[in-house]
């Protein structure tokens, strides 16, 4: 891209790339002005590239340059999901300084943010601003029922021919459901270029990878000093809500939203105020 050329900000456009790094291939795209300090997208439980909404990757695009990437073993990317949380958060350390980037600001959600969590704990200096949505902290209490939780959730969502994101994501009522059907559009407003959907293998193992983190000693988080904001729904049934607050009084100076009659997708039920509220938070 040369200077002329105009910037990318719609991640429904933003094609597919690849980079090499430690034996392994990762797929990634990218998206808004290039230079400074870029923005990584962290993504959540069964999630590929294609599971980002446009609202939130766009608003944060349109002055950032944004980076979101398929873990090792999901979607575009080789090698296989790792077996536990720490070395994932590895191999996205691996991703991002292949990149050739020395710091970074992160947007995560849910998996994602216990991810960044991890990576945050093992290289403090390597993030400036953090993000941390529809998360928990390591030994987090009920962290490890996310599996009950999302199988029961993936049945409902088969015996309703829905989208399990769905039922995983936004509370059953009439305002949870019509955010729910227009959350799932919004994710298919890409038509070219779509990522592979995860194997049956790399979810079962994230979905162990995430009950180990819930059993895990607890990770000191007080090393996290980078400005952060968390935020939720008042009612998620994957990651507790309370769990949002529990990250709130072990990160100092951290900043936390919770958003009314939503569940685990709140930020993306919300988009419309969280956009904004974040593009703002991350360019300070």
């Amino acid at each position: 891209m040369s200077a002329t050329d105009p910037v990318l900000t719609s991640y429904a456009h933003a094609p597919t790339k690849t980079v090499h790094a430690g034996g392994a291939t990762f797929a990634y795209r990218e998206l808004g002005p290039t230079g400074g300090i870029p923005v990584v997208f962290f993504v959540h439980l069964a999630a590929t590239l294609d599971n980002w909404d446009p609202r939130i990757v766009d608003a944060i695009a349109a002055t950032r340059h944004v980076i979101a990437f398929d873990q090792l073993g999901v979607g575009a990317s080789s090698g296989t999901f790792p077996d536990t949380l720490d070395k994932a958060a590895d191999d996205a350390y691996t991703f991002i300084t292949a990149l050739g980037h020395e710091q970074i600001d992160v947007f995560s959600f849910s998996m994602g943010g216990m991810i960044a969590q991890d990576l945050v704990v093992a290289h403090p200096g390597l993030v400036r601003r953090l993000v941390l949505t529809g998360t928990g902290p390591r030994g987090g209490k009920d962290m490890d029922k996310v599996a009950r939780t999302t199988y029961y959730d993936i049945l409902r969502a088969t015996l309703t021919r829905s989208d399990p994101k769905e039922f995983l994501f936004f509370n059953r009522d009439a305002v949870g459901q019509q955010a729910g059907r227009a959350f799932v559009k919004r994710l298919e407003e890409r038509t070219n270029d779509r990522d592979e959907a995860i194997s049956t293998k790399a979810f079962r193992t994230q979905l162990k990878a995430i009950q180990r983190f819930g059993r895990s000693e607890p990770s000191d988080l007080s090393v996290i000093t980078q400005p952060t904001l968390i935020a939720n729904g008042d009612h998620d049934r994957m990651v507790p809500s309370v769990l949002s607050e529990d990250l709130h009084r072990r990160i100092a100076g951290s900043e936390l939203v919770i958003y009314p009659n939503a569940g685990h997708g709140g930020v993306f039920q919300y988009w419309e105020q969280f956009a904004p509220v974040a593009a703002e938070f991350l360019a300070a």
